[in-house]
């Protein structure tokens, strides 16, 4: 019998062919989409791996930032400024002096050429242990001591009238602050005055803690009330010196600005500073912009003007600017503390070509470069800013790091073409913090009157300390004027009084070294 068609050994074994190469296929087709898993598992476990180590990194980064807010706020709550370091060194030097031969050149106080008083130091009865004394010899000691005392002067004043007009005509004495009489008779004399304004404008004691201190250390009785009336008298009579200080400023060559806050019956106010080479200009303001700035330098100035970069300064157009390297190189020192390591390269970049041009400067003032050296050098340097500024920043502080140095491109670098100019506004910087002892003990001025006397009073005293000169002896020179209204000699005379060098005709805002007329002055 023939078999039947459906069993046929050759159909039998071409199905089995056709199986078999199917399943080689899915296995072949199977072992491709396993290794393209295990690909792909490899891929997303190293990016699992990278994700984990950047999310340490970021915590790491989050609990730093998160200890310097902690730290910022609790500095900002102190009374005084924090001095800490806050890292102790591992291995600090042993304090004092070195013993032995490297304590090196020993100095002591010199022996005074007169004596006021002697006073002769009796030896004791007996020793201790109950024997009698023998002297050897007679050692002297000195003490260089103040008097706590109190002294009343007496004027006798003769009062005459005048035979043709009939006028009351009366002598005075050169230690006499006042005509007064009757009254207003009895006064304080011009040393216990000066001290007052010293204690309270220079030292930043309030008026009760100076009339304590008065009371305590002299025998002085005076009353709070009393020191501030003493303070407003002599910021008025210094009040035509003050103006004649601003408009020696206003004709100086060379001007360093600052502002800061300051409190005038608890509202916000500015107090500005202006520094040249023998005079320092204060003035509290109630607003931070151009229309105060030029009420105290002259919207017209046209000399070199120091600053911090505050746009308000580049609206005197007829000035030529610095900007303040120091300013530029801390902030791009705190932008590369907190950026990662790619976002810190441009503040680095920044921060060492900075560095450079102030290195450039010092070694023209060692005559280590020739002037035409020194521009060359400058050109230079303002190529490779140049070339940093051109590339593009994705970091957002990087992006506003750059958009400030394109504006201050032109004023970075005046320095290097006018050789004598400084670089930075540290001058400024250091008139305002010599008054920010007082802005934190007192916090500020309680009327508008109190906020001008202390610009007066402060103009007078850091003008004073500026020239060499004594602020106390300027005070009293001021009290004992017989003028109501007095010019001291602290006011330069002329414009190159006050200016190291003369300026160009026509200041551009990016001056060329075929333009810096300062460079003579170096």
């Amino acid at each position: 019998m023939a078999l039947s068609k459906a069993f046929h050994p050759f159909a039998v074994i071409h199905d089995l062919k056709r199986t078999i190469v199917s399943i080689r296929e899915q296995w072949r087709s199977t072992r491709r989409e396993n290794e393209r898993l295990r690909k792909e598992n490899e891929q997303w476990r190293e990016r699992a791996e990278r994700l984990e180590r950047e999310r340490e990194q970021l915590r790491e980064e989050n609990e730093r930032l998160k200890r310097q807010l902690d730290d910022a706020q609790r500095a900002a709550k102190r009374q005084a400024a924090p001095f800490t370091r806050g890292v102790r060194k591992q291995h600090p030097q042993r304090p004092g002096r070195k013993p032995g031969a490297a304590y090196g050149k020993r100095h002591s106080k010199p022996t005074p050429d007169h004596v006021d008083d002697v006073i002769a130091v009796p030896p004791p009865a007996r020793c201790a242990c109950g024997g009698a004394l023998e002297v050897e010899k007679i050692e002297s000691q000195y003490q260089h001591e103040i008097v706590r005392k109190t002294v009343w002067k007496r004027f006798d004043v003769t009062i005459c009238r005048c035979t043709v007009c009939h006028r009351r005509v009366h002598g005075r004495d050169r230690r006499q602050t006042s005509d007064a009489f009757g009254a207003a008779a009895v006064q304080l004399g011009p040393d216990a005055l000066a001290l007052a304004v010293t204690m309270n404008k220079r030292l930043g004691l309030p008026h009760a803690d100076v009339a304590t201190v008065l009371q305590d250390g002299f025998g002085l009785q005076v009353n709070r009330s009393t020191v501030c009336r003493a303070v407003m008298r002599v910021a008025r009579r210094g009040e035509a010196t003050w103006h004649a200080l601003r408009d020696a400023a206003r004709r100086s060559l060379v001007n360093a600005i600052d502002e800061t806050g300051w409190n005038v019956a608890a509202q916000l106010h500015w107090l500005w500073v202006l520094v040249t080479e023998q005079v320092t200009v204060c003035d509290i303001l109630p607003g931070r912009g151009f229309a105060q700035a030029s009420s105290l330098l002259g919207a017209d100035y046209d000399g070199w003007l120091t600053h911090d970069g505050w746009a308000v300064y580049y609206k005197f157009l007829k000035a030529s600017h610095q900007s303040c390297v120091a300013h530029l190189i801390r902030r791009c020192r705190d932008m590369a503390a907190v950026a990662t390591p790619i976002a810190a390269r441009f503040p680095l970049r920044v921060k060492a070509l900075l560095e450079d041009g102030l290195a450039l400067r010092d070694r023209y003032h060692t005559q280590a470069i020739s002037l035409h050296g020194l521009w060359t050098a400058t050109g230079r340097l303002e190529v490779k800013l140049d070339r940093v500024l051109a590339r593009a920043y994705h970091d957002p502080a990087n992006r506003r790091l750059a958009k400030h140095l394109h504006h201050e491109r032109p004023y970075l670098f005046t320095f290097l073409y006018c050789p004598g100019l400084d670089a930075t506004n540290n001058a400024a910087e250091r008139a305002i913090r010599a008054v920010i002892g007082a802005r934190k003990n007192w916090g500020g001025n309680r009327t508008q009157a109190g906020a001008h006397a202390q610009a007066v009073l402060t103009s007078l005293a850091q003008t004073a300390k500026q020239q060499g000169k004594n602020p106390f002896d300027v005070m009293v020179q001021l009290l004992c004027s017989r003028e109501p209204r007095p010019i001291l000699d602290v006011v330069p005379s002329t414009r190159s009084d006050s200016s190291p060098a003369p300026p160009p005709t026509r200041v551009p805002d990016r001056v060329h070294p075929s333009q810096a007329n300062l460079a003579v002055s170096a």
